[in-house]
């Protein structure tokens, strides 16, 4: 890799360079990757429509980068372990030649059952290497991938699939999480009685789950495939792309109740995911890469698929979860594939840490050479803990920041070379030049500040827009500070100049490293036919980092609270998925509100927070009282 850092002076010197030719800089790095055609123009953007083309005029496939052009040296080298969820069954290695070969197939698959360049593709798998194989085949093709999480409800699914107008949609009788069978087919067939532009869908065998096959939409992925071999297809020519081509949707929560299709482009992505995985972790030839995320979330797509296959890694895909059968299960894949890179969430920490340390007692994690952690702010507690008893204090701590709108790491110390501060996710990549700025949008200059973190200038992973609706893109993320991207991030700079993100600054809850909008929560719990209104915020949670706190008023009383409170949790399971169940939910008779009728939600976090004596002040609320009686009633 072109510009290899060694040494924090290097980083230093590498990173000024970056920042003062960033064209030359990125155009060196993007030299590194396979071009049908090189681009005309390195860059071109303004932050005000907001628009950016990064590479124009050059032509590419991704899949050619994370596939073929690894063939002539690592064909034999394992590109996907798969550990499925029951240790019990036997996993499964995928070499280099084996995926091209599986993608090339199911690229004809789809081809054959109408998916062509442009199309949008719904993917609802769960995590087993077929879903690495879908979403690489949409890509060889042209087709523009929407992963969706397994956990969404089907009214989820319903919204992802109308807003982006799928035609298409990959799915499986079923999955498993844990000790849990999960339904997805059936999922699918209730969100699809709303989606009318779906003309097939593809159906996995996982879980021999009794399941609905329509005539004429649904058919089994293994028969297709039996019958592409039938016919002897084999090689898939990569469809040529154009650099600013959109290579997938990504759905995140917003301010608002409707979720957000962040839309990521071809070249730019593949440069950035490709330069930051080999950077951060200093991956080697041959290491075994274990990154624990899902393949629904933006974690999953560039750093389990396309920054690891880009770079000819070797990547875990793992089908459970932390806990199962017991919490030595991470510890378990470590030892068994002898894992280099572990790159995990706190949430997971966390929740591993109070299980003490019988399940890691006698594991060998002697292969780890570097640890990772994303997705939130790791606090200082599970920082150590996880350097001490899963680093055994020798593997520096990666503790990367990023978003699904930046689709891959900006600030991160770098394996090894950026000296480590817990809690901290110390200093920009090369390439990215961050800055605190105040309410006015002033930049802050100099350490020992604070402020909302923004970033000046492009880079290429960057979202393009968001989909169908490039109005909102910019609402959300140019609008706020002229010629700034806002990441709705608050964040300190210490006196060293290190970097530490304090949470989001706008109505979004971090729950267990997912972003939720607290107005998508709302909606939901709004839904509930004994509900009149709702307010929801985030409270600190030991494990999930932020829990969901909801104050609820009903339409009246009602003789067990505990059964309302369950069909509350029940409605925003049905509605968003369990993932957005609230933690704590409190039934108010009103809501703090000013006199143009704004909830005042800075009242209730503090009140969630248990904050009680410092609630700031209430005489501007139309009902001042009604503070004091949600403070006496609040849940610890």
């Amino acid at each position: 890799m072109e510009f290899k850092i060694d040494t924090f002076e290097q980083y230093q010197s590498i990173y000024q360079y970056s920042v003062a030719q960033p064209e030359q800089f990125w155009a060196q790095i993007a030299n590194e990757f396979l071009w049908k055609k090189k681009w005309d123009k390195v860059l071109d953007w303004n932050f005000q429509e907001p628009t950016i083309k990064w590479f124009d005029g050059a032509q590419l496939n991704i899949t050619e980068n994370c596939l073929d052009r690894h063939l002539a040296t690592k064909a034999n080298q394992p590109a996907i372990i798969w550990e499925p969820n029951n240790p019990a069954e036997q996993h499964r290695t995928l070499t280099y030649q084996e995926l091209y070969e599986q993608v090339c197939r199911f690229s004809h698959v789809l081809q054959r059952n109408g998916v062509k360049k442009g199309d949008r593709v719904c993917i609802y798998l769960p995590m087993v290497p077929e879903l690495a194989i879908a979403v690489l085949a949409c890509a060889r093709i042209g087709a523009i991938h929407s992963v969706v999480f397994g956990g969404f409800s089907a009214q989820s699914i319903a919204d992802r699939i109308i807003d982006a107008a799928c035609a298409f949609v990959i799915t499986a009788d079923g999955g498993y999480r844990g000790n849990k069978e999960i339904p997805l087919k059936s999922v699918i067939d209730d969100a699809l009685m709303q989606c009318k532009t779906v003309q097939k869908v593809i159906v996995l065998n996982r879980s021999n789950t009794p399941v609905s096959m329509i005539k004429g939409r649904d058919v089994w992925w293994e028969e297709e495939i039996k019958m592409v071999e039938d016919l002897k297809l084999k090689d898939f020519p990569a469809v040529t792309m154009e650099a600013e081509d959109e290579l997938f949707i990504l759905y995140t929560s917003g301010s608002t109740g409707k979720p957000k299709g962040v839309v990521h482009t071809c070249a730019g992505y593949m440069v950035y995911t490709g330069y930051t995985f080999a950077t951060v972790f200093q991956y080697q030839p041959k290491e075994v890469f274990f990154c624990t995320a899902d393949i629904g979330w933006i974690t999953g797509h560039s750093y389990i698929v396309y920054g690891p296959l880009s770079q000819g890694a070797t990547s875990v895909v793992f089908e459970g979860i932390p806990t199962y059968p017991d919490a030595g299960r991470f510890w378990d894949v470590v030892a068994k594939h002898h894992v280099n890179i572990l790159y995990t969430a706190p949430t997971a920490i966390r929740s591993l840490m109070q299980f003490g340390d019988e399940f890691i007692d006698g594991k060998d994690l002697s292969s780890l050479r570097v640890l990772g952690s994303v997705g939130e702010p790791i606090n200082e507690e599970a920082w150590h803990w996880y350097h001490q008893k899963i680093g055994k204090s020798n593997c520096p701590i990666v503790d990367t920041w990023w978003q699904t709108e930046t689709g891959g790491m900006l600030i991160s110390p770098i394996a090894g070379v950026t000296p480590l501060k817990p809690a901290h996710a110390t200093f920009p990549l090369p390439g990215v030049q961050p800055i605190l700025v105040d309410e006015n949008g002033a930049e802050i200059f100099g350490n020992n500040v604070s402020g909302n973190l923004c970033i000046k200038f492009p880079w290429p992973g960057m979202l393009r827009t968001t989909y169908g609706d490039h109005e909102r893109c910019r609402q959300n993320y140019f609008s706020t500070y002229p010629n700034l991207y806002f990441t709705g991030d608050g964040c300190l700079r210490d006196e060293s100049g290190n970097y530490r993100i304090t949470g989001r600054v706008d109505d979004v809850m971090n729950v267990s490293g997912h972003r939720i909008g607290t107005a998508e929560v709302e909606n939901a719990i709004n839904a509930h036919t004994g509900v009149i209104e709702s307010a929801v915020v985030g409270y600190p949670h030991d494990i999930k980092g932020q829990g969901i706190y909801a104050y609820v008023i009903c339409e009246h009383d009602f003789i067990n609270d505990e059964l309302m409170r369950k069909d509350i949790s029940q409605t925003v399971a049905r509605i968003i998925g369990a993932i957005a169940k609230p933690d704590k939910i409190q039934f108010v008779k009103g809501l703090p509100k000013t006199r143009s009728g704004k909830i005042m939600r800075r009242i209730l976090r503090k009140i969630a927070e248990g904050e009680l004596s410092n609630l700031g002040d209430t005489s501007t609320l139309l009902d001042p009282d009604v503070v004091a009686s949600i403070a006496d009633a609040r849940i610890n």
